[in-house]
C-alpha cells in the first residue's frame, strides 16, 4: 500500500503535486537487483519512464545501466551516475548532433533501427576516428496483446528492422569498418500482463532470429529483450510490485544461450509506476441532471495518459478517510481544469461523498506521468514531493475558507 504519511501532513502541501513513496521505490529496485544477480540477466532502466534525479541516482547506484531514447536522456543519465559504458541509446530518429555527442561520450551501444542509421553512424565514427558499438533492433512480429499505441514489435512498424531486410543488414554491417556489431535488440510493446505467454513466444522467436544471424556470419554477443512488463493499475495496493520473478523466470527458461552471450532487459514503467501518485484537490462539485462532477486542480497537462489513450488510473479521496461518519458514496465524473473535453480522469467512479477542498490521489502515476507533463493552458508544472523529505514540500496557501 502506498504510504501517504499522514493525510494532515499532505493537506498542508500546495496542489497539484507528485507524491513519491521512496520506501516502495527502493524495495522495487532492490527486488529487481536481486533477481538480476540470481538469473544473470543484465538490467538497463528505461529512462523515458521517469527522469527524476533522485530516482535515477538510486537506480544507477544498484549497478543498472540506462536505456535512453534521446541525446538529452543520454547526458542526463550520465549526470545521474550511469557510467557511459552502461548507457544504450535507442530511438528511431537520432540527430547528427545526438549521435556525435554519444560517440564522444563512449556509450555502451547504439540500438539502431534502420539501415540508413547504421550507415550514418559508421560514417560519423569514421570521421571522428572512432569505432561505434552497435546493436540492431529487430521486429520479431509478435502481438504483445496491449494497446495499439504501445505495441511496437509487429512486422511493419516505424521501430526496428523486419525480416525482409535481414540479408541487406548483414551485408551492411560486415562492410562497415567503423561499426562494432555486438548484438540484437528486441522490444515488442508495453504494459504486457500475459507474461508467460508473450515473453516465452518472444524468446522462442528471438532464438530463431539469433541463429539466423550467426549462421550468416554475425556473432551475437548481446541479446536485449527490451522491457514492457505491465503493472496493476486496477488494484495497486494488492500488487504494488510487478511480477518480476515470473518475467525473469520465463526468460531464463526459454532463451537459448551459448557461451559468451548475455541477456539484457529494459524495465521502465514496472520500476517506477506504483511508487507515485498525482495529488490533486477538488475545486468544485457540480451537479447535473444525470451526472455529478468533481472538478480537480490537476489536468491532462499534468498526466496525459487518460486523455491520450483512455488509460485507467485508480482514484482515491484521501480526505474522506478523516470522515468515517460520512458513509455515503456517490458516482462522479472526475475531470480536470483544462479546456479540452478529453480532460477526464474517470467517468462514473464510485467515491465517498466528496466536497470542495478534498484531497484526491490519482494512483500508479510514477511512469509516463511527470515526465510527460506540459504547460498547456499555461498551467504551472506540478512539483515532486518525496515521502522522506516532506519538510521540503511547497506549502499550501489556504484559499479554501469559502
Amino acid at each position: 500500500m502506498l504510504d501517504f504519511n499522514s493525510i494532515e501532513q499532505l493537506d498542508k502541501v500546495a496542489t497539484p503535486f507528485w507524491y513519491y513513496d521512496m520506501d516502495l521505490f527502493r524495495r522495487t529496485v532492490d527486488h529487481v537487483a536481486e533477481l538480476s544477480a540470481e538469473h544473470g540477466i543484465k538490467v538497463h532502466y528505461a529512462v523515458k519512464a521517469n527522469v527524476e534525479k533522485r530516482l535515477l541516482e538510486y537506480i544507477s547506484g544498484k549497478g543498472f545501466g540506462a536505456d535512453c531514447v534521446s541525446g538529452n536522456e543520454v547526458l542526463h543519465a550520465h549526470s545521474c551516475g550511469f557510467p557511459a559504458d552502461k548507457i544504450v541509446y535507442a530511438g528511431v530518429g537520432k540527430s547528427d548532433k545526438e549521435i556525435y555527442q554519444a560517440l564522444q561520450l563512449g556509450i555502451e551501444a547504439f540500438n539502431c533501427e534502420s539501415l540508413q542509421e547504421i550507415y550514418v553512424i559508421n560514417e560519423m565514427a569514421r570521421v571522428c576516428g572512432l569505432k561505434a558499438n552497435v546493436s540492431v533492433r529487430i521486429n520479431p512480429d509478435i502481438d504483445a496483446h496491449t494497446h495499439k499505441y504501445v505495441t511496437t514489435g509487429l512486422y511493419e512498424n516505424k521501430f526496428g528492422i523486419s525480416r525482409h531486410e535481414f540479408d541487406k543488414l548483414i551485408g551492411l554491417v560486415q562492410k562497415s569498418e567503423n561499426i562494432n556489431f555486438i548484438g540484437l535488440h528486441f522490444h515488442i510493446g508495453s504494459q504486457i500482463t500475459r507474461v508467460e505467454e508473450v515473453y516465452a513466444l518472444e524468446c522462442r522467436r528471438v532464438n530463431e532470429i539469433v541463429a539466423y544471424f550467426e549462421r550468416n556470419g554475425l556473432e551475437v554477443k548481446n541479446i536485449n529483450l527490451g522491457g514492457g512488463l505491465g503493472v496493476d493499475y486496477d488494484d495497486p495496493d494488492e500488487n504494488p510490485i510487478a511480477d518480476f520473478g515470473k518475467w525473469f523466470g520465463t526468460i531464463s527458461s526459454n532463451i537459448a544461450l551459448h557461451e559468451g552471450q548475455t541477456v539484457h532487459v529494459e524495465p521502465g514503467r514496472s520500476l517506477v509506476a506504483q511508487c507515485a501518485a498525482l495529488i490533486s484537490r477538488v475545486l468544485f462539485v457540480k451537479s447535473g441532471e444525470t451526472k455529478n462532477f468533481l472538478i480537480m486542480d490537476a489536468g491532462m497537462n499534468d498526466l496525459i495518459r487518460p486523455a491520450l489513450y483512455g488509460a485507467y488510473h485508480k482514484i482515491e479521496n484521501l480526505s474522506a478517510a478523516m470522515r468515517p461518519f460520512f458513509p455515503t458514496h456517490q458516482a462522479y465524473d472526475i475531470v480536470g481544469p483544462v479546456c479540452e473535453s478529453s480532460d477526464v480522469w474517470g467517468a462514473g467512479r464510485l467515491l465517498p461523498l466528496s466536497v470542495r477542498g478534498d484531497l484526491m490521489a490519482i494512483r500508479s502515476a510514477g511512469a509516463y506521468g511527470q515526465v510527460m507533463s506540459s504547460r498547456y493552458n499555461m498551467k504551472d508544472m506540478a512539483p515532486a514531493v518525496f515521502s522522506d523529505a516532506m519538510d521540503e514540500a511547497p506549502s499550501r496557501t489556504d484559499y479554501f475558507a469559502v
